[in-house]
């Protein structure tokens, strides 16, 4: 039963403390619509999106007005592209078509331009990579991500090199705009089918024929309630957390089930992930700093995020009966202010992001580094980063942008939620041969769990 003090406590978070909805994203299976033929692949594909989605942003609009809760955004997420389009030699065609659904539904992105390649590749695979670089340049609104390695299947380290030389290229045809193609470009380990956060959002082939789902989110929440113990031991800290957190994904589950109702489409997930943005007061990095780090980056903050990370899983299971997708603490280097700033003060190095990254969400998120890196050194950090998903069995991921001609110091602009990157240094040491040896890393042995 929630009472009254619950409603105006929920209030006071929408009003004061900047909880929002951060997403309502609508998964759709595309499965029916292969075709050999990629007109009528691209035909189909449109079709389908444009009449499953053609409510979506209403609905959500709706909700958000009627219940005053603020929803970000309105996305949609499809099935990997590169299942549906295994018979046709040309899969951008299908990444026009995505772009031009998000557009006539009104959507903030579609993601799902995806391949799952964490053991091997196959012809429709390498295609879709290969067109990559030119589907984020030609369009808008569509994402696309590329899972590659798993816990179970080791890495897979052709597909690898190819990334690094696929960010490379995509940062190169997008120089106009910074390199805004890698800001819609995630590499994964471990990816999960229900994510509802772009740009690594799309509709797993385990995944029902449509489902909606929702991302909250509410750093500025949990760091007020951090101000009202300051100096308490970490029980108190991890209890807080825990009773916060559990409001935010009430909130999530509520706008969930009523965007399912009047969607006529079951309800997916709940992801309760703290998503910061670039706006003071929505920080990460400030929670940490709450908890006695004087700038987020020095020693302790790793310990520091994981008892985050922690507590707000805790707190998020009790309050919904579906929570999935990535679900913890996000860490994009560009989206918070307080992660900016401890970049720009020196705190926060590329080293120091990846160990959080060993007990947070996801992975190594909107990162810029000098637009002079090589390919083989970012197909590295993206091998780096699949070894720590792997081996603790968790997702990760890189979001990497070598923005073209930037150096050390400097920063790239790319507005709204993106915010707005710090270049940060990389290690000048070569990893070429390394990289280019290629074939798979093996599974650890804790993958044989049969």
């Amino acid at each position: 039963m929630i009472n009254t003090s619950e409603i105006l406590q929920t209030i006071n978070m929408i009003d004061h403390q900047k909880l929002d909805v951060r997403t309502i994203t609508m998964g759709i299976s595309l499965l029916s619509c292969a075709a050999d033929d990629e007109r009528a692949l691209a035909v189909r594909v449109y079709d389908r999106i444009t009449r499953r989605a053609e409510r979506l942003v209403e609905v959500g609009r709706a909700i958000e007005s009627e219940f005053g809760v603020p929803i970000v955004n309105k996305r949609i997420s499809v099935t990997p592209a590169a299942l549906i389009a295994g018979a046709v030699k040309d899969p951008l065609p299908v990444a026009r078509a995505l772009d031009r659904a998000a557009k006539e539904t009104g959507v903030d992105f579609i993601g799902g331009y995806s391949a799952l390649v964490q053991k091997g590749m196959t012809a429709a695979d390498r295609r879709l990579i290969e067109s990559s670089t030119e589907a984020l340049a030609e369009t808008d609104f569509m994402c696309s991500s590329v899972n590659v390695g798993s816990t179970r299947a080791g890495i897979n380290m052709d597909a690898v090199r190819m990334m690094g030389e696929t960010v490379k290229a995509a940062a190169e045809r997008t120089a106009d705009r910074g390199g805004f193609g890698c800001a819609k470009l995630v590499v994964f380990c471990n990816a999960v089918e229900d994510n509802p956060f772009m740009a690594g959002a799309f509709h797993g082939p385990g995944e029902g024929d449509c489902a909606v789902s929702v991302g909250v989110s509410g750093p500025g929440v949990v760091k007020v309630a951090l101000e009202a113990v300051r100096g308490e031991p970490f029980d108190v800290v991890a209890e807080t957390i825990k009773r916060t957190a559990f409001h935010i994904t009430r909130v999530g589950q509520l706008v969930a089930m009523e965007a399912s109702k009047r969607l006529g489409v079951p309800f997916g997930i709940v992801d309760l992930s703290l998503a910061p943005t670039p706006a003071v007061g929505d920080s990460v990095a400030a929670i940490l700093e709450e908890m006695g780090l004087e700038v987020c980056g020095t020693h302790g903050t790793t310990a520091a995020l994981a008892l985050l990370n922690d507590a707000v899983k805790k707190g998020g299971v009790m309050a919904s009966s579906h929570v999935g997708g990535l679900s913890g603490a996000f860490i994009p280097l560009s989206e918070d202010i307080g992660m900016i700033h401890a970049a720009e003060r020196g705190a926060l190095s590329l080293e120091k992001l990846e160990a959080m990254t060993c007990v947070c969400s996801v992975g190594l998120d909107m990162i810029a580094v000098p637009g002079d890196t090589p390919a083989e050194t970012i197909a590295a950090i993206i091998a780096d980063e699949a070894a720590i998903g792997m081996v603790n069995n968790k997702t990760t991921a890189v979001r990497i942008i070598p923005a073209p001609g930037t150096k050390v110091g400097d920063s790239v602009e790319f507005g709204g939620l993106l915010g707005r990157a710090p270049v940060i240094p990389v290690r000048q040491y070569g990893a070429s041969a390394f990289i280019h040896r290629g074939g798979r890393i093996p599974a650890p042995l804790h993958s044989l769990r049969n």
